[in-house]
């Protein structure tokens, strides 16, 4: 999907403060937050275009602590979650975040200046689950949907799958990684994507 990479880099926009209860709270997080990672990318970008590797420390710094990574995982999977063993489990878990670690730091290094526009929340106050709405537009291109879905885990609100233009995250990675887990199974899937992996950290 040509998309996607739009879907990783708005989800990295969430980062770096607390989250509260209130399910105002969630849109504040999204909002509040982004103009400080951007303001960061803005300031590094000459030194994050000498050094491209670096982005990686950013994207850690700010994405992985506020996406529910596991959860993502086991939805990604689907069925085949419920098989795998837990070594299998773990493994996944952690090629999958490489995955979407390494995808966010390759969007991030190619931004150029978009306009963010967040949408009222709907959901009730005491809601476990919501999904902040925003839409962003670029020169000469309608608005396009971003949508993000979180839930409180352990107290904190977590990213578990963001929606462009009506489409998955989850969803996409899901169809994708079926159909190699039906062909070659889930170990096949998990060399590939390690393989993948380590040859963007080396």
């Amino acid at each position: 999907m040509n998309k996607i990479k739009w879907i990783l880099f708005l989800a990295a926009l969430i980062g770096l403060q607390p989250a509260w209860s209130s399910t105002q709270e969630p849109l504040n997080l999204v909002r509040d937050t982004s103009s400080q990672v951007l303001e960061k990318i803005i300031d590094r970008k000459q030194e994050l275009n000498r050094s491209p590797e670096k982005i990686f420390d950013l994207v850690n710094t700010i994405v992985v602590p506020h996406f529910d990574f596991p959860r993502m995982s086991r939805m990604v999977l689907g069925k085949y979650w419920r098989k795998a063993s837990d070594a299998q489990k773990d493994a996944f878990i952690g090629q999958f975040q490489a995955l979407l670690i390494r995808t966010y730091a390759i969007a991030l290094l190619n931004y150029s200046d978009h306009a963010i526009k967040y949408l009222p929340m709907r959901e009730p106050a005491d809601a476990s689950k919501v999904m902040v709405k925003t839409e962003v537009k670029s020169s000469g291109a309608p608005p396009v949907p971003i949508n993000y879905r979180l839930h409180l885990n352990d107290g904190s609100w977590k990213v578990y799958d963001v929606i462009i233009d009506n489409i998955s995250l989850v969803s996409n990675y899901r169809t994708g990684f079926s159909n190699q887990i039906r062909r070659k199974g889930l170990d096949s899937l998990i060399a590939q994507l390690k393989k993948k992996n380590d040859k963007v950290t080396q």
